[in-house]
C-alpha cells in the first residue's frame, strides 16, 4: 500500500496539503466562536463588527480552500485509482491460463469493477477523513497543552483508551467487507449465467425460478451492506457516548476554572478543543478499521497470488526447431486414469491427427502439448528442453488455437484476424482466402472492415469458424492445435479447409472425428488414445487399415 500511494510523491504530498487545508475552516470557525464569547463577556460594540469584518473574510476565503482542496485530492484520487485498475487487469491477464480457469470469469470482472470501486470508494472516503480528524485532533492536542496542560493529559489518556476499543472492531470490520466483496462475486456471476442463458429460460419458461434466485442473491448481498454499515454506526456509537461523558467531565472542571483564571473567551475556546478531540476521535477510529478492510480488498484484487502451477513460469524461450518428446507421461483426472505411461515425439513440420472415442482423453492430451496442464507425471520436453522451464508468453507467440467454440470480439472481422498486431496486408489476403472468407467479405458493406456485433453473432456458424481460422493462419504459428475445427462448416467447406492445414509449413496437431476421403489420410501421423494408452500410426496405414475393417 504504501508503494501504491508514493508512486507519485509529489502529489501525494499535495494531497497531504489539500486535506490539511480543512484544519483552516476548522480552527478559524473555533477562533470566531471564542470571539463571539469574548465579546459577550466584554459587551462591546467594537469587538462586534471586528467580529462580523472576520466572519465575512471566513465567508469569502471558505468556498476558495474547499475548491482549490477538492481539486488537488481528485487528481491524485483518480491517477491512483487508475494504477489499482491496471495493477488488477495486469494481475489477471498474466496468470497461467490453469491458475486463470480455476474461477469464473465473472469473478474476475467483480474484482475488476465491484472491488475496485469499494476500494475507490471506502479507502479514499476513509483516508481523506482519517488524515482530518487525527490532524484536527493533533493540533487541538497540541494547542491545550499550551493552554491546560492537565486537560491535555486527561484527553490524551481518554484517546489511547478509544483506540483500545477500536482494535475490538477491526477484525470484524475487515471480515464484513471481504464478505461483501465475496457476495458481490456471486452476485455478477448469477446475473451473467441468467444473462448469458436467457434464451435457454425463455424457451423452457422458468424465468421466475431464475427471478426468484437472482432475487436471494440480491437479498444477501444487500444484507451484507446492510450489516457492515450497522456495524460500523455501532462503532461510532460507543465511541460518541464514551465522548459524551468525557464532554461532560470537562465542562465540570471548566466551570471551576473559569470563576478563577480563565475567562470565557478562553474556557470556550478550551472546551473546543476538547470537543474537536473527541469528536474527531468518534470519526477516527472507524475510519482507521476502514481503511485496513479496505486495504484488505486491495491485496485481493491487485497483489500476485502464489501459484502452484509449475508451466509456464520458466524463464527459457520456446524454441521448436526439431521435436516435442513425450516420455511416460502418466495424468488422471478426479481419480481417473486418462493417460497411462504416454510415450511418443512430434516432429517438426509433421502433421498429427489425434483419435479415440469420446471421453478417451483426446483434448486432454492436447492440452498437455498445449501447455495447458501440469499435474502430470513424466516429462514433455522440446528439443530438449522441459515444459516446466519454458515461458508461458513465449510459447503462446509461436502457437495458435482453433476451437469448435468460437470467441469473436465486437470490433472489426479485421482487428478479429490480426488480434491488433502487426501483420502484413499479404499475409491477412492469404489467410482470407484459404479460409474462404474472400466471397464473404464480397457481400458486407465494409468489407473486412465491417463491425462485428456480441461474440459475432451477427454471422453464420461457419462463417464465425472461417474467421477463428484466418486468425491462426494469419499468425503463421509454428504450431496449430486444431480441436473440431471443421466441425461447423458443411462437408465442402470442411474438407477445403483441412486440405489447407495439411499445406501449411506448419506442424499441425488436430482433433476430429470426421474423415474427407482423399484428404485425412494426408495427415503424416495418426496419435490413438484407446484405453489411456498411446498409439502412433502413419496415417496411411491407419485409413487403409479403418476403411478395410
Amino acid at each position: 500500500m504504501k508503494e501504491l500511494l508514493l508512486r507519485r510523491k509529489s502529489k501525494f504530498i499535495l494531497y497531504l496539503l489539500a486535506t490539511f487545508m480543512f484544519l483552516i475552516d476548522h480552527f478559524a470557525q473555533m477562533a470566531l466562536f471564542a470571539l463571539v464569547l469574548g465579546a459577550i463577556e466584554k459587551a462591546d460594540a467594537n469587538y462586534y463588527k471586528i467580529i462580523i469584518i472576520l466572519t465575512i473574510l471566513f465567508i469569502l476565503y471558505s468556498p476558495l480552500n474547499f475548491l482549490i482542496s477538492r481539486m488537488l485530492r481528485i487528481r491524485y484520487m483518480r491517477d491512483t485509482i487508475l494504477d489499482v485498475r491496471k495493477q488488477a487487469f495486469d494481475k489477471i491477464i498474466n496468470m497461467p491460463f490453469k491458475q486463470y480457469s480455476q474461477k469464473s470469469k465473472e469473478v474476475y470482472i467483480s474484482n475488476l469493477i465491484n472491488d475496485v470501486n469499494i476500494f475507490e470508494k471506502k479507502f479514499f472516503y476513509s483516508l481523506l477523513n482519517y488524515l482530518i480528524n487525527t490532524g484536527m485532533i493533533s493540533v487541538s492536542l497540541v494547542l491545550l497543552i499550551i493552554m491546560d496542560y492537565k486537560l491535555a493529559i486527561g484527553m490524551t489518556a481518554f484517546a489511547i483508551v478509544l483506540y483500545i476499543l477500536a482494535s475490538f472492531f477491526t477484525k470484524k470490520t475487515t471480515a464484513l467487507e471481504q464478505e461483501i466483496s465475496k457476495t458481490n462475486e456471486i452476485f455478477t456471476t448469477d446475473m451473467s449465467n441468467t444473462f448469458n442463458g436467457l434464451e435457454i429460460l425463455k424457451l423452457n419458461n422458468i424465468e421466475d425460478k431464475f427471478l426468484k434466485k437472482s432475487n436471494g442473491t440480491i437479498n444477501r448481498l444487500e444484507k451484507r451492506k446492510y450489516e457492515a454499515n450497522v456495524f460500523t454506526e455501532l462503532q461510532r456509537s460507543v465511541i460518541r457516548i464514551l465522548a459524551f461523558v468525557a464532554s461532560v467531565a470537562v465542562m465540570i472542571y471548566l466551570g471551576f476554572e473559569i470563576q478563577g483564571v480563565l475567562n470565557l473567551a478562553e474556557a470556550g475556546f478550551i472546551f473546543q478543543l476538547c470537543s474537536s478531540i473527541s469528536n474527531n476521535l468518534i470519526e477516527a477510529f472507524p475510519m482507521w478499521n476502514q481503511m485496513k478492510a479496505s486495504i484488505s480488498i486491495y491485496k485481493k484484487i491487485a497483489m500476485p497470488e502464489e501459484s502452484t502451477v509449475s508451466i509456464g513460469k520458466g524463464l527459457e524461450n520456446f524454441e521448436f526447431n526439431k521435436a516435442i518428446e513425450v516420455a511416460h507421461v502418466d495424468f488422471s483426472y478426479d481419480n481417473k486414469q486418462i493417460l497411462k505411461d504416454a510415450s511418443f515425439v512430434i516432429e517438426k513440420g509433421k502433421k498429427y491427427l489425434i483419435k479415440g472415442v469420446s471421453g478417451a482423453g483426446k483434448t486432454t492430451l492436447m492440452n498437455l502439448l498445449a501447455m495447458i496442464y501440469d499435474d502430470f507425471e513424466g516429462k514433455i520436453t522440446v528439443d530438449g528442453v522441459d515444459y516446466s522451464d519454458i515461458s508461458e508468453k513465449s510459447f503462446h507467440e509461436k502457437v495458435a488455437f482453433i476451437y469448435q467454440d468460437v470467441f469473436l470480439f465486437e470490433d472489426t472481422i479485421k482487428n478479429n484476424i490480426t488480434l491488433y498486431k502487426d501483420i502484413t496486408e499479404e499475409q491477412i489476403d492469404y489467410a482470407v482466402k484459404v479460409c474462404g472468407l474472400d466471397s464473404i467479405l464480397t457481400e458486407k458493406k465494409d468489407g473486412i472492415n465491417e463491425r462485428l456485433t456480441e461474440n459475432g453473432k451477427n454471422l453464420s456458424g461457419g462463417q464465425r469458424q472461417r474467421i477463428s481460422i484466418a486468425r491462426a493462419i494469419a499468425k503463421n504459428a509454428e504450431i496449430l492445435f486444431v480441436d473440431e475445427g471443421t466441425s461447423s462448416l458443411n462437408e465442402d467447406l470442411g474438407k477445403e479447409i483441412e486440405k489447407v492445414f495439411l499445406e501449411l509449413d506448419n506442424t499441425v496437431i488436430a482433433i476430429s472425428h470426421r474423415y474427407y476421403e482423399g484428404v485425412t489420410n494426408n495427415y503424416d501421423y495418426v496419435i490413438e488414445v484407446k484405453n489411456a494408452e498411446i498409439h502412433r500410426y502413419p496415417a496411411k496405414d491407419y485409413f487403409d487399415e479403418v476403411i478395410t475393417c
